[in-house]
């Protein structure tokens, strides 16, 4: 089992891969590396949204809520390089995610034909190693081969999320909880009931989950199509060889793979993921194609997104309003219930209001919870004060439930929650969603959002949609806090900035 890396062997860990760098180069050597291999690089970067986090590290970027195949073809037509594809698929089933990937590979083989556009396809997934995976790149895989001759030589696997402290050092994922680098397995998303695993190095969570799909689904009883006794070949790239400025030694290496293989990336910093697409973009002129499971990093690199400042107050709030705001939280990881209690701590003037997420036990209870909830909320907020609607905290799934029980009664709770959202009849002065599963439940749903606008960050990693014309409040800024993200303090400090 791999150890937690405690304060100084956090520090000297993170301290010792920096000095990879030492005698060798630099990151900014990295980055003039990089922007000059990009120049050439002219493919519509396609990045599928298992949830509406995955913007956390992008800004000035279209964010499609579905995929047909007017709204493909107007993504791909535009001038930006890159556009988001929200699929929500964290929330669906086994054989719905089965049905939508392939339905969404079918609509983009069909969109890039039609402009005349080459992708590059990456499938965002969360960078603590919950989700559909393998099974969302396999369809993927396997449909634009049928559809457009795509022939995949690998797939690259990179969770490395800087802004959420999600480190990949020799082979192993780390999560950052407080001063601590906790093995990915041994955090609370690794006992995830739907998605869970048993390995924190990369090699061995693709075997293990590669290995659940073989079985038809395995432990988790996911009846798909995709049932094959194919064990993975799986290759690493180390810090050491991304750093090491030998580029054409990484790239011959990748080269000269036999056969479709899983490619497991370290990454501590932006240099390393633009050291790797320095090595890509060079393959990728010589014939070959890679698919993408990544976090967020990896998106921002190719789609070559400068920096930009945390968002302000002025840019976030309608301040020409005098109703009050409003904070929706689903989330039930312990992250977020400690940011709750923070917040509640702060002596905020803010009005709190349980949603009984137990009331799924009594027909028609979560419709009354909703219309409770919505009824304290409007009334606080038409006194200018901030609706705080959040599902209790203890665990609402009796024992015996399938992960695929478990799932759907989550989104039965998210879709109860954003009720409470919909109706609403006036426009919040802001809106704050935590939670993956609810906050996009409350965009799609809730706010009638086909198209937003990624506007920016109002903290590291939690990102903000500005709402296109078509949904319910035109040109609100909406933000979206993911479940595992931020610090214990975080969704106090955005708040107390909002009131």
């Amino acid at each position: 089992m791999e150890k937690k890396l405690k304060n100084r062997d956090m520090a000297s860990a993170l301290q010792a891969c920096e000095g990879l760098w030492r005698d060798k180069g630099t990151p900014e050597e990295i980055d003039e590396l990089f922007q000059k291999e990009y120049q050439n690089f002219h493919r519509k970067v396609v990045v599928l949204d298992d949830d509406p986090t995955g913007i956390q590290t992008v800004h000035d970027i279209d964010v499609y809520t579905d995929w047909e195949m007017e709204s493909l073809r107007n993504a791909f037509s535009s001038p930006q390089n890159m556009f988001f594809v929200l699929t929500n698929s964290r929330s669906f089933s086994a054989v719905k995610t089965e049905d939508v990937h392939r339905e969404i590979a079918e609509h983009i083989a069909r969109a890039a034909k039609q402009t005349a556009r080459d992708f590059l396809l990456i499938s965002r997934g969360d960078s603590t190693l919950r989700g559909h995976f393998p099974l969302e790149t396999r369809v993927l895989r396997d449909t634009l081969q049928r559809e457009i001759g795509m022939d995949y030589a690998g797939e690259i696997f990179c969770p490395f999320f800087r802004e959420g402290g999600r480190y990949t050092i020799n082979g192993v994922h780390y999560v950052k909880e407080g001063t601590e680098l906790v093995p990915a397995a041994q955090t609370e998303f690794a006992k995830d009931k739907t998605f869970g695993y048993a390995h924190s190095d990369l090699a061995g969570y693709i075997r293990e989950k590669c290995a659940a799909l073989a079985k038809n689904g395995g432990e988790n009883s996911r009846k798909t199509s995709y049932e094959t006794n194919e064990i993975p070949n799986v290759v690493g790239i180390t810090l050491e060889e991304l750093r090491s400025f030998r580029f054409e030694e990484l790239e011959e290496k990748l080269y000269t793979l036999k056969g479709f293989y899983y490619i497991a990336v370290d990454a501590v910093e932006e240099a390393d993921i633009k050291a790797l697409a320095i090595v890509l973009m060079r393959l990728m002129k010589r014939g070959k194609e890679y698919l993408f499971r990544s976090a967020a990093a990896v998106p921002r690199v190719f789609g070559n997104i400068p920096d930009r400042p945390l968002l302000t107050r002025g840019e976030l709030v309608r301040d020409k309003t005098d109703y009050g705001g409003m904070v929706v939280v689903g989330s039930y990881v312990k992250k977020t219930t400690k940011q709750l209690e923070c917040l509640k701590a702060s002596g905020l003037p803010l009005e709190w209001i349980e949603f009984r997420a137990s009331a799924w036990q009594v027909s028609g209870g979560l419709e009354d919870e909703a219309a409770r909830a919505a009824q304290r909320a409007e009334k606080a907020m038409r006194m200018g004060r901030t609706a705080v609607v959040y599902t209790s905290r203890e665990a609402v799934a009796p024992q015996g439930m399938t992960p695929e029980q478990i799932l759907g009664l989550s989104a039965r709770i998210a879709s109860a929650v954003t009720d409470v959202v919909i109706r609403l009849g006036r426009s919040p002065r802001f809106l704050i969603a935590k939670g993956g599963i609810t906050s996009s439940d409350i965009g799609t749903r809730g706010l009638r959002v086909k198209r937003a606008q990624a506007e920016g960050q109002v903290q590291p990693g939690i990102p903000v949609w500005k709402l296109g014309p078509e949904s319910r409040f035109p040109g609100m800024s909406y933000i979206i806090f993911p479940g595992n993200a931020g610090e214990e303090d975080t969704l106090r400090r955005i708040v107390e900035m909002l009131v």
